[in-house]
């Protein structure tokens, strides 16, 4: 994208449309504030007007034959300049004049010629005013320069004669904590209350209340809060939010919420925002029902919801999969005449094509269009992978199609989706086209797409096409992360190429990349069918020593049960399981299958599994993991291998619960009558 150009205040004047014929005129027509750095422009002038100037007694216009290039570079302020204007008689130096170049100067950040400003001020005693420096606080803002801004707030009053109020003192504050620089923020108010004897306001605490939230202080924001009424400051809306919103995010929501009564009591009367921060933290908790009962307070109150509280419901409900609630809020919304926006229908569609509903999602979208909204790259992305996962390529074909018919330009993250849709469909080929394409459109591939195209050249059974991949995105310099090499080490062990796996996972180790599950369980995989089961124990033992995104999950249970049983060694595998079930990781099916075909072809004389699958259910019933204790069950079943009596009663039990009850009869009545 084309970078914008950032033009200061300073007006160019063409000379040859004043008709004068003296500098007195000349100034006349261009007053200072107005032109306050003629020579530093005459590089400028030169190049864009083919003019040149001379400060003389007339106007002397010529045009060279050819562009002239000066490398002179003048001061900020032309001491020429001041000199021949007061001469002229038509202008008066003064205060003023200072003043407006300060806030051209800072407009346009230039410090340099800020600081000859001052230099020059102070030389001719003149008068510094702070709505000045405020100016130039600003500016250093503008610019990241938060140091530069206090150690101005320094120099005010020894250097420059001004006297520090709680204005600039707040403008430097918000300078800092605009950075992200919260304990540089608290540590500078702490030094300038005590030290400086500058006296804090409301808004001084509000920033400094928002300090300490942003830095997770959220009690220390409290303790801040509650010294208030101690320097004669009393809290407004803005303080209450800032602190309601701290809490919530520390997930104090009930703290939180008990604020609601407290800033009434104290006279303060909540606006939409603040009842918008706390149907967030109840949304984000999934607290919907306390949520819906503070829009009800909110009209109560006198506060009427706006888009911001119908995006955050609308969110909320979705993260609970209360999909056709969203939908009806979203027609509510409407109908109250809000107009929805991108962030309102992409929530609604993401939640659509989470639960496998990604045609309704498209629906959504036509009907977002017909309202005159345009779907952005996040919404494409989602609704294309959403229908390539559910097996409907031509939808998701046909809406790509449509998309570049309408003009729009698809993000790498479009592309990315578009290129992972295609390899499911195993058409690899297809989908590394579409990455050629990328690069003539200018649009980079990254990790994400190299990895969709690997993994689909892969599972295709083209792994010589994979690793060409792999050494294209290496010649792109594109970055190979955790899930790159994963793929790789993956696609290499099913592949049955085992020692070019081990040298990628080498590689990977020495560039200080952490191996996720998928690398390990793959590495194990590939030691277990070439028979070295005691390696790929000890991948499984290094995977326990690893952070969260390497601990080991069913699959790696399964591969390393699987050989174990193969090999005949029971015990190991009993021992295995047990190790399992102590890290919270529940069997599946395909871990009940494992032990009955071992206990029936292994076992001499064979066992019948019934016992075995009936002890795992209790041990995983009694631990409250029900959804593991549901798969054995449904494996039993399956088999016909009846539970003990014992076993049905605590099914039952758990089926009979009032509310499994109750859902289960308003789904029958849905579907007889609804």
């Amino acid at each position: 994208m084309p970078i914008k150009a950032f033009a200061s205040k300073q007006l160019c004047f063409n000379l040859t449309s004043i008709p004068c014929k003296s500098s007195s005129l000349f100034f006349i027509h261009c007053p200072f504030s107005a032109f306050p750095n003629p020579l530093a422009e005459t590089e400028k002038n030169h190049e864009k007007d083919d003019f040149s100037f001379e400060p003389s007694n007339s106007c002397k216009i010529s045009k060279p034959p050819q562009k002239v290039k000066v490398e002179v570079q003048a001061p900020p302020i032309a001491d020429k300049l001041f000199k021949f204007a007061s001469k002229s008689g038509s202008y008066k130096r003064g205060d003023s004049t200072f003043y407006s170049l300060i806030e051209d100067y800072a407009n346009s950040g230039d410090f340099k010629s800020l600081e000859m400003v001052f230099s020059r001020m102070r030389s001719e005693r003149r008068a510094f005013v702070e709505k000045n420096f405020i100016l130039v606080f600003k500016a250093y803002g503008k610019a990241h320069l938060p140091e530069k801004a206090v150690e101005l707030f320094d120099r005010m009053v020894d250097e420059f004669r001004c006297k520090r109020t709680v204005k600039s003192f707040n403008s430097v504050l918000n300078v800092i904590i605009r950075e992200g620089l919260y304990y540089r923020a608290l540590e500078f108010h702490s030094d300038v209350v005590n030290r400086k004897n500058v006296m804090p306001n409301v808004l001084t605490f509000n920033l400094v209340i928002k300090a300490m939230c942003r830095a997770r202080l959220v009690d220390r924001a409290v303790e801040a809060f509650r010294e208030m009424p101690a320097w004669n400051c009393e809290p407004d809306v803005f303080t209450y939010c800032t602190l309601m919103d701290g809490l919530c995010k520390e997930d104090r929501i009930d703290e939180a919420v008990s604020m609601l009564d407290e800033m009434q009591i104290e006279g303060c009367f909540p606006n939409p925002a603040t009842f918008n921060v706390l149907i967030n933290g109840l949304c984000k908790k999934g607290d919907m029902a306390r949520a819906a009962k503070l829009v009800e307070n909110m009209f109560l109150k006198g506060c009427v919801p706006n888009e911001v509280t119908y995006n955050t419901l609308i969110h909320g409900l979705c993260l609970q999969g209360k999909l056709e609630k969203a939908i009806s809020l979203l027609d509510r919304m409407v109908s109250d005449k809000y107009v929805p926006n991108d962030v309102t229908y992409g929530t609604i569609i993401n939640g659509l094509v989470k639960k496998g509903r990604a045609i309704d999602g498209a629906h959504i979208l036509m009907a977002m269009e017909e309202r005159g909204h345009l779907g952005n790259n996040y919404i494409y992305s989602t609704l294309i992978s959403g229908l390539f996962k559910e097996g409907k390529s031509m939808e998701a074909l046909n809406l790509w199609r449509k998309i570049i018919e309408k003009g729009w330009e698809p993000n790498t993250v479009v592309y990315g989706a578009l290129i992972d849709g295609l390899c499911r469909e195993g058409k690899p080929f297809e989908a590394k086209e579409v990455l050629s394409e990328m690069g003539i459109c200018g649009c980079e591939p990254n990790a994400y797409a190299y990895s969709s195209l690997m993994n689909g050249f892969f599972k295709n059974g083209k792994s010589d096409m994979a690793i060409l991949v792999w050494k294209e995105m290496a010649e792109r310099n594109c970055s190979n992360n955790e899930v790159c090499y994963s793929v790789l080490i993956h696609g290499l062990c099913e592949d049955g190429k085992l020692k070019d796996a081990m040298m990628v996972w080498k590689q990977m180790l020495g560039k200080g990349c952490t191996p996720d599950v998928v690398a390990y369980s793959s590495m194990i995989h590939g030691l277990c069918c070439a028979g070295s089961v005691e390696q790929g124990l000890k991948f499984f033992y290094e995977m326990l020593c690893r952070d969260s995104n390497s601990q080991p999950d069913v699959i790696t249970y399964n591969i390393l049960l699987s050989a174990l049983c193969k090999q005949g060694r029971i015990t190991r595998a009993v021992d295995l399981l047990n190790n399992m079930l102590e890290r919270g990781c529940d069997p599946d099916t395909i871990t009940c299958n494992i032990f009955l075909t071992t206990l029936k072809e292994k076992i001499n004389p064979s066992q019948d599994g019934r016992e075995f699958l009936d002890e795992l259910f209790l041990r995983l019933y009694k631990r409250q993991r029900i959804a593991g204790a549901s798969k054995v069950i449904e494996v039993m079943l399956q088999k016909f291998l009846h539970p003990k009596g014992c076993t049905w009663e605590l099914i039952i039990r758990e089926l009979c619960k009032p509310k499994k009850i109750h859902v289960a009869i308003n789904k029958c009545w849905i579907n007889l009558f609804g």
